[in-house]
């Protein structure tokens, strides 16, 4: 559960550091839309777009890398992002919130990927008078369908000003762990069968595995409502009443999400006690066997050592019919004990009242 933040301390407050190993971007990704155009295009650099202030419609601009401070500070020159605020997108461990400077609004989000195991991503969103910028650490995201919004001009997205634009990239982050989500449920109705059926160390791992990836989870999602709401209480001047009307449903989503998290965290932690249960259970029943056979072995160990011991006068030694008498009573105990212990239900069957 460490992290490693990698920026040497005592640095002055706005320095821009690029963590090691981070993705160094070879493009920035551009949309520019008004209500009847589009243009989508991939630049080198922000000198590219000559347009960027002048331009009468909304500009989305895309950096899928972190690695490039030349790239982030360039940024900066044009738009005037606060140097906090671009610090705290280079330090990718930054806890979802949202802060608001003179000229944009900075909104920091988790975004989800669980292909191969469950990672969280840094996005940071950029709000301007007609401009978003999201920072993300890697290429990849999950935010095609804004796009192909925008390019179909399917639903009221390119009727609308940047404030939308930031509200449906938030609420497709959030959105997007619903599928995660739904994915996790159908492993945790596996694993409840699991722990009952076959309580073996493999399974205990599963379990530790998914408990893992809902701490993540909920880590990701338990400050996205308090952002939202933050955003909507303080009536950002970035926000217009149409993306705010639309920001409560994105609100309610977010709720949703978190309460899913939590009764998950609750049923995994529930299949832990109930292995446990599991577990003593089927050792219980080991034990119960291992004692019934002890219990019936008992007598008739008793009747091989009182003829086992080496006396000389022993009346039944001389009897022709002893051995067979012998071993006709030890049968016969054994017979009794069983039917006995099955009539008590020790054996599988009802006890009788």
């Amino acid at each position: 559960m460490r992290t490693r933040h990698g920026l040497t301390p005592g640095l002055p407050p706005g320095t821009l550091v690029a963590r090691e190993g981070a993705h160094v971007p070879e493009t920035i990704e551009v949309i520019q839309y008004t209500e009847g155009d589009v243009r989508e295009e991939r630049v080198a650099s922000i000198a590219d777009i000559a347009d960027l202030k002048d331009h009468d419609g909304v500009t989305w601009l895309n950096i899928e890398g972190l690695g490039s401070v030349e790239m982030i500070e360039e940024l900066n020159n044009h738009l005037g992002l606060h140097p906090l605020a671009l610090e705290d997108a280079l330090n990718t461990h930054q806890r979802p919130k949202a802060d608001e400077y003179r000229d944009h609004l900075y909104v920091v989000l988790r975004m989800l990927h669980h292909e191969d195991e469950v990672e969280t991503e840094q996005v940071s969103v950029f709000l301007g008078r007609n401009f978003v910028v999201t920072l993300q650490e890697h290429p990849g995201d999950c935010l095609d369908s804004i796009r192909d919004r925008i390019r179909t001009k399917k639903g009221q997205i390119r009727s609308h000003g940047a404030d939308y634009l930031m509200y449906a990239i938030v609420d497709a982050i959030i959105d997007s762990y619903f599928p995660f989500l739904e994915k996790l449920g159908e492993v945790l109705e596996e694993l409840e069968d699991d722990v009952i059926a076959q309580p073996v160390p493999r399974t205990l791992g599963r379990v530790h595995a998914v408990k893992h990836d809902l701490l993540k989870a909920r880590r990701a999602t338990w400050p996205v409502r308090e952002v939202i709401s933050g955003i909507l209480r303080d009536e950002s001047p970035f926000i217009g009443e149409t993306a705010r009307i639309y920001l409560r449903d994105c609100y309610d989503h977010a709720v949703q999400v978190l309460d899913v998290v939590e009764t998950y965290r609750e049923l995994a932690s529930g299949l832990m006690d109930v292995y446990m249960s599991s577990v003593s259970n089927r050792m219980n029943e080991v034990m119960k066997v291992l004692t019934i056979i002890a219990t019936i072995f008992i007598p008739l160990t008793f009747i091989a050592g009182i003829y086992g011991m080496n006396f000389e006068w022993m009346p039944e030694l001389k009897w022709k019919a002893g051995y067979p008498v012998v071993w006709v009573v030890m049968i016969a105990i054994t017979v009794f004990m069983i039917v006995l212990f099955r009539r008590a239900g020790w054996l599988g069957g009802s006890e009788e009242e």
